[in-house]
């Protein structure tokens, strides 16, 4: 096949992307030849919360690091071992690189697959300790095991019409949905949403899917919880000083809820007069208090192994102090780690297609070029109440 050429977004170090030149993707994995993948032209690739750690320099992540892992493209090449996949087909890309053949993988666990990163279970494009892998916020990507990690879109011209939508399958529609059915979220349940960033927003737009009968969601960024109100969920204004649950009390009738779901993450903020202080385990502490005795937690906020921001020596190693005698008083389970997308991707793409849910709508997607990425994470982090995705082989405008 031709060789066309191919950018991606680089991180530069603390604060700092851009976007330059970067080499075609090879059907290999290093020296080795990866006749199981496939070659993507990129249609679309967001920008993530979890992405902004890293630029933030709230990880290890190395300077020259192409970032990017929320993918969707059309295939131009295959390997010689793919039997499924074929060129034109237009696909969205797990988040989660899983080998299909591996313990974890063959039990659904895609997130920690045991063969694709040397370092530790699981693995992901263009993250931090997660592989080396080349990331996706790029004109073109190789994704290895095509056949198992792929989900092919039956019409393509269908998906295009509601790629706003499907783009974001490859994460963050499906961590919002795993956090609430890890949090136990059913028909009839009342629900506290800690944080409305985009994957906040996916998993209260997720509850509502799931049939909550109330959705509380709590920021302290207010176009973010306007956004929230949107779609028909309460909203908790954590910049205000009072005691959290006399504002759940105000809202249900009752100072815990049936689940907690908590997307934020190691980032966390004090609430009230504090809020700008970071205290890492207070979303984790407030889950404790707030949910029910019997009640789940459901976290798919990231939360490190390595901070060196943080503001004290034990958070750098991601040590946190939790009030976890209480969660045990209160016989709740918690559940944390990667998304295993796979599980859900197929499902919730059928929600969006038979207009079960307007996801774009609900974390309010903003159209950007490969260009206007080092704004758009600038934007982000800023607190913008959008979820930014790019199209590589869209004009500036």
């Amino acid at each position: 096949m031709s060789i066309h050429a191919n950018r991606g977004v680089i991180y530069q170090g603390n604060g700092t992307v851009k976007v330059d030149a970067i080499p075609f993707p090879e059907l290999a994995i290093g020296k080795r030849r990866c006749d199981h993948g496939v070659i993507l032209k990129v249609v679309t690739t967001n920008i993530c919360g979890s992405d902004q750690h890293m630029v933030r320099g709230r990880t290890t992540a190395p300077t020259g690091l192409v970032l990017g892992h929320e993918i969707t493209g059309e295939v131009i090449e295959c390997g010689r071992d793919v039997e499924f996949i074929k060129v034109g087909d237009l696909v969205s890309v797990p988040f989660n690189i899983a080998c299909g053949r591996c313990r974890n993988c063959k039990e659904g666990k895609t997130g920690i697959c045991l063969n694709v990163n040397p370092a530790r279970p699981g693995a992901a494009y263009g993250y931090v300790d997660m592989g080396g892998w080349v990331g996706g916020q790029a004109d073109y990507v190789m994704v290895p095991y095509a056949d198992f990690n792929l989900l092919k879109f039956p019409d393509a011209d269908q998906a295009r019409e509601k790629i706003q939508s499907l783009t974001l399958l490859s994460d963050i529609f499906p961590t919002g949905f795993h956090g609430c059915v890890t949090a136990g979220v059913g028909p009839g349940s009342t629900v506290y949403i800690a944080g409305a960033g985009p994957v906040g927003l996916a998993a209260a737009a997720s509850a509502h899917l799931l049939g909550a009968a109330c959705v509380i969601v709590g920021d302290m960024i207010e176009d973010r919880l306007n956004q929230a109100r949107s779609f028909g969920c309460e909203t908790i204004d954590l910049k205000q000083d009072g005691d959290i649950q006399d504002k759940i009390e105000a809202i249900l009738g009752d100072r815990e809820v049936d689940a907690f779901v908590d997307c934020v993450g190691f980032e966390a903020h004090a609430c009230g007069c504090n809020h700008h202080q970071e205290s890492p385990a207070v979303v984790l502490n407030s889950a404790m208090q707030m949910t029910r005795a019997g009640g789940q937690i459901g976290i798919p906020g990231l939360y490190v192994t390595e901070d060196p921001g943080a503001t004290d020596d034990a958070a750098k190693q991601g040590s946190l102090s939790m009030r976890f005698g209480l969660g045990w008083a209160k016989s709740h389970s918690l559940h944390t780690g990667q998304c295993p997308v796979m599980k859900y991707h197929r499902a919730l793409m059928q929600a969006i297609l038979f207009d079960k849910i307007d996801i774009a709508k609900a974390v309010n997607v903003q159209m950007i070029s490969l260009d206007q990425a080092p704004q758009g994470y600038a934007d982000f982090d800023g607190g913008a109440a959008k979820k930014f995705v790019i199209d590589p082989h869209r004009m500036v405008s």
